[in-house]
């Protein structure tokens, strides 16, 4: 008889990840793939890092660093936020964390506990859902659609039964690409504040969006957890770094927790975090990509009959609603990948009750490589049935 596995580990599967397994499949296979499945930049770590670090390199012997990070990146994230937001952020309520994968385990154990209720939009992002699944927090789901730009509100928040813990905010959002203008984003903060719901706001999409900047909840005030990532607009995935602004009262419990889950983020990653603050010409030149490409398939999508799609505000994904074309966008996207070449992630890794309909395509690569999959898949709707 085998032994014992945890029913806390028995939560779904990242499902782009199994995507992109299929796609490498293929490719060694020796076939084709346009990549529009992972949110992942198509540039590496600019190239200031990477010269920095070679110097670093031989000079730092790469060992343990304080739980909370380099003072010299934390100081470094601080004067981020007073040039992009002009908010002073005490340098003490900066943590830097293994990834915002790593930011949302601390915030999450610092700030709830089993059994609290934590609401988030859905679609979203699925590792929110199954970390707090995982740690033994109810996922209190909050369905939205374009009627309200695919975010949440404090009208569809006051609706819900019973009393709440938390809120999960993205603006951007993953999978929509949506964002909440400032008014909103005050209105969920100073909502939370009065209800004491303490807000997790997601803002890895920062620096990533077209018409109107982002702007982060620590301008509200102190009560929310923000997180960031050095992988989205800092182009720097594979480093595994991100960052945290904790309230006041949670910075002990972080720390702690810190400590003894992760002992400290990777020494050469925050390295490689100073230096890229000195990198905005080449990261916005990526942004400028990002925002051809968004032009490119909002135009040459509705060719191929995706002609219902979220507005895309930022981030690098447009979600497509695809009911008229199927009622299992897993199935779809797999023979969408076999046909064509173009993969895409089903919605189902973003909505369990609606994503059977929906997908989502990713922009983040070449502007060339966005403009054969549309051919592509301008072809495959309307070939002959």
């Amino acid at each position: 008889m085998p032994l014992k596995v945890s029913k806390r580990g028995q939560v779904p599967p990242f499902i782009v990840m199994d995507v992109m397994r299929a796609t490498f499949e293929r490719e060694a296979a020796g076939e084709t793939v346009l990549h529009m499945e992972v949110g992942q930049p198509g540039t590496g770590a600019p190239s200031g890092v990477l010269d920095a670090i070679s110097n670093t390199m031989h000079q730092d012997r790469m060992g343990y660093t304080d739980a909370f990070g380099l003072m010299a990146l934390r100081v470094a994230i601080q004067g981020h936020y007073r040039r992009m937001y002009d908010v002073d952020v005490p340098v003490e309520q900066i943590v830097v964390t293994t990834g915002s994968s790593g930011a949302f385990i601390l915030g999450f154990l610092a700030a709830f506990d089993a059994g609290d209720r934590v609401a988030l939009a859905s679609p979203g992002y699925p590792a929110y859902r199954n970390i707090l699944t995982a740690l033994g927090i109810e996922v209190v789901e909050i369905l939205v659609g374009p009627e309200t730009n695919f975010q949440p509100t404090t009208e569809l928040i006051n609706a819900i039964d019973g009393s709440l813990d938390g809120l999960i905010i993205a603006s951007p959002s993953n999978p929509t690409g949506t964002m909440i203008d400032a008014q909103g984003l005050k209105a969920l903060y100073d909502y939370c504040a009065d209800k004491r719901i303490r807000m997790i706001s997601d803002e890895i999409y920062h620096g990533i969006t077209y018409d109107e900047p982002a702007e982060t909840v620590a301008k509200f005030g102190p009560d929310a957890v923000i997180v960031n990532s050095f992988s989205k607009y800092f182009s720097m995935t594979g480093w595994r770094l991100g960052w945290m602004i904790v309230p006041p009262e949670l910075t002990r419990a972080v720390e702690c927790l810190a400590q003894n889950l992760f002992i400290s983020p990777p020494a050469i990653s925050q390295h490689a975090g100073i230096a890229v603050f000195n990198c905005a010409d080449e990261l916005d030149g990526h942004v400028v990509t990002y925002a051809k490409n968004r032009e490119l398939l909002l135009r040459e999508l509705p060719k191929a009959g995706f002609d219902k799609l979220a507005s895309a505000d930022g981030a690098f994904y447009i979600y497509a609603d695809v009911s008229a074309m199927t009622n299992d966008s897993t199935l779809f996207c797999q023979q969408m990948l076999a046909e064509t070449g173009v993969a895409a992630t089903p919605g189902t890794d973003f909505d369990p009750s609606r994503g059977h309909q929906s997908i989502r395509f990713s922009f983040a690569r070449d502007t060339k490589d966005m403009k054969a999959a549309a051919e592509k898949l301008i072809a495959w709707r309307n070939r002959p049935q």
